[in-house]
């Protein structure tokens, strides 16, 4: 029955997708950077209902006062990064348009990909890490500048349930530049949702978002030294399970 869940899931997916990113790109001759932006999110909740009808997927969201307030208000946040649910369930939440950082190959997949391309989003090529956070610092700082929250996944890749990956220092440095907040938020998406393999699972999905921990001042590696342990300490109050 789960293979079946998942299998129909994906379907849903594959029929919603097309005709969607056909319109973005079609519409985005037109309409500007913000329309575009919250037209692309209705695809993402129309996934994530999906998920909740299709394969039993509830998200309990915990700490959205921790948000900051105001259209010009600038954020920047440090996510955990276990499945693709969250990737999609994040924007949903969000208040802001978000620019994602991600590696330039996603923009080759069909439909999805040329959707992310008409976004302004921050695409890197991760074999010069140097050009890389360059890029970051100075798109993100322009993002920021234009009321966008910046989001990135400090470790880079999806994690396995239960461990830990090597935090990388790109946001903080962002964040110490533009003189932005970080936010970390803790999600335990791969319950339900694994980073690898085709079956998801029915559950309930906890995402944890912290309050806003300032920037300026800060060393960039100092502060994600405390974004990280407050990542890693809510993941297992949401997950014990994952820690035992």
């Amino acid at each position: 029955m789960l293979l079946i869940r998942s299998i129909l899931h994906m379907a849903w997916l594959l029929i919603t997708v097309i005709p969607w990113g056909l319109a973005l790109v079609l519409i985005s001759l037109w309409v500007g950077r913000t329309s575009l932006w919250w037209f692309a999110v209705n695809w993402f909740r129309l996934v994530i209902w999906g998920s909740r009808v299709i394969l039993g997927i509830q998200v309990q969201v915990r700490g959205l006062e921790n948000l900051p307030a105001g259209a010009s208000s600038p954020a920047i946040l440090l996510s955990k990064h276990q499945s693709t649910l969250e990737t999609l369930l994040l924007p949903t939440l969000m208040p802001h348009p978000l620019a994602f950082v991600f590696k330039r190959e996603l923009l080759r997949i069909p439909f999805f990909g040329w959707s992310m391309a008409r976004l302004d989003m921050i695409h890197i090529n991760r074999e010069s890490r140097a050009a890389a956070l360059k890029h970051v610092v100075a798109q993100g700082k322009r993002l920021l500048g234009q009321g966008t929250w910046i989001i990135i996944f400090p470790e880079g890749t999806r994690i396995a349930r239960g461990e830990k990956g090597t935090y990388q220092t790109a946001g903080t440095r962002l964040a110490v530049e533009a003189g932005a907040p970080v936010i970390p938020i803790a999600v335990s998406s791969a319950k339900c949702w694994p980073r690898t393999g085709f079956v998801k699972h029915p559950g309930v999905v906890q995402v944890s978002i912290g309050q806003p921990i300032p920037s300026v001042g800060r060393e960039p590696k100092e502060l994600m030294r405390e974004v990280e342990a407050w990542i890693e300490a809510e993941m297992h109050r949401i997950d014990p399970e994952a820690y035992r």
